[in-house]
């Protein structure tokens, strides 16, 4: 499923305008992730949470190259699944 897809989803579930689903998913998207950027987590009882993780610095191989490279610490954003969702996936 991708954005536009979703968008049509929203909307039908929720007998709202396409536009009004487009606004609502990109709100969603837009807070979470201002969120995330300020160190937050963002939990959705049921469904999952949003949160980040320090990754540190280490040394890497360029597969291409060979060469090794040095790969700079960053913060990277995660998503662990709540156990409705699990269950739902796994029951299919």
């Amino acid at each position: 499923m991708n954005k536009s897809e979703l968008i049509d989803a929203i909307a039908a579930d929720a007998g709202i305008t396409k536009s009004q689903a487009k606004d609502a998913l990109d709100s969603f998207t837009s807070n979470v992730t201002k969120a995330l950027a300020k160190g937050d987590r963002v939990s959705l009882v049921g469904f999952g949470s949003f949160s980040t993780s320090e990754r540190s610095a280490r040394d890497g191989i360029n597969p291409q190259t060979k060469e090794k490279m040095h790969i700079p610490a960053k913060t990277v954003a995660k998503f662990k699944a709540g156990s409705e969702l699990a269950n739902s996936v796994n029951n299919k």
